[in-house]
């Protein structure tokens, strides 16, 4: 038997990267799963290795409230009432404060702090009246420390912690626990893409995680395994943030 056995999860963001892993992770500790992304990228071939009875792959975007309806109104029809929410999608945001444009600091916020709100808003009411679930906000260590040239990233990831432990105050009554993974530095198109990202040698463990690391906890916080965590951060980061 899976840890998740009976769970019913939508994930965001599984166009590629940390998505896809969770993705996977969860399936193979027996949930079903909804995964959506604005592109859906990688999320094909993972939909062609999955049977359509463990997967539903959809398009969609997290800084849609329309959308987000629309992504758990198919959940509910196909397999039921989500009990596991992974809010997963994000995007990077290589700037400074003196120099950020507002439209670029928006994009960022729009996506992973906005995105983040209209997901957990989603699923909070069909959670509760299926008496509980568990929501699993991806954070980061630039929400637990600043890192320079990343200006709107690092605001929108603190704002995501913020927002996970207010909704774990807010929503413990109903059963639905609320937490936040927070990843260091992993192997992922996101990370390959940032040129401020110094070489994995320098890390306590010599190399960047690897995105099924981080998948591990999040079929962690989406079992009943963890059912007293809630409004914590899980800090998956090799030993960076203990320097």
């Amino acid at each position: 038997m899976g840890s998740v056995d009976g769970k019913i999860a939508i994930v965001s963001g599984v166009g590629s990267g940390m998505g896809t892993a969770h993705v996977r992770a969860l399936v193979a500790q027996g949930a079903r799963v909804v995964g959506f992304d604005v592109k859906v990228g990688d999320g094909a071939t993972l939909a062609e290795e999955l049977a359509d009875d463990r997967f539903i792959l959809l398009e969609g975007d997290v800084r849609s409230a329309a959308d987000w309806k629309r992504i758990v109104e198919v959940c509910e029809t196909r397999f039921g009432a989500p009990s596991v929410l992974v809010n997963n999608a994000g995007i990077l945001g290589l700037n400074r404060v003196e120099t950020v444009t507002e439209t670029d600091y928006r994009t960022v916020i729009d996506v992973n702090q906005i995105g983040t709100f209209l997901g957990m808003r989603a699923v909070a009411g069909p959670m509760r009246r299926q008496g509980g679930g568990s929501i699993i906000n991806i954070c980061s260590t630039s929400g637990l420390v600043a890192f320079e040239n990343n200006f709107s990233y690092v605001a929108s990831k603190w704002a995501v912690r913020g927002m996970t432990k207010a909704a774990a105050l807010e929503l413990a009554r109903d059963g639905i626990r609320v937490n936040a993974v927070c990843p260091g530095e992993t192997d992922t198109p996101l990370i390959r893409a940032d040129p401020t990202v110094s070489p994995p040698t320098g890390l306590p463990f010599g190399r960047w995680a690897r995105a099924e690391e981080i998948a591990s906890a999040v079929v962690f916080l989406a079992s009943d395994e963890s059912s007293y965590m809630t409004g914590s951060d899980v800090v998956v980061d090799g030993a960076y943030t203990a320097r």
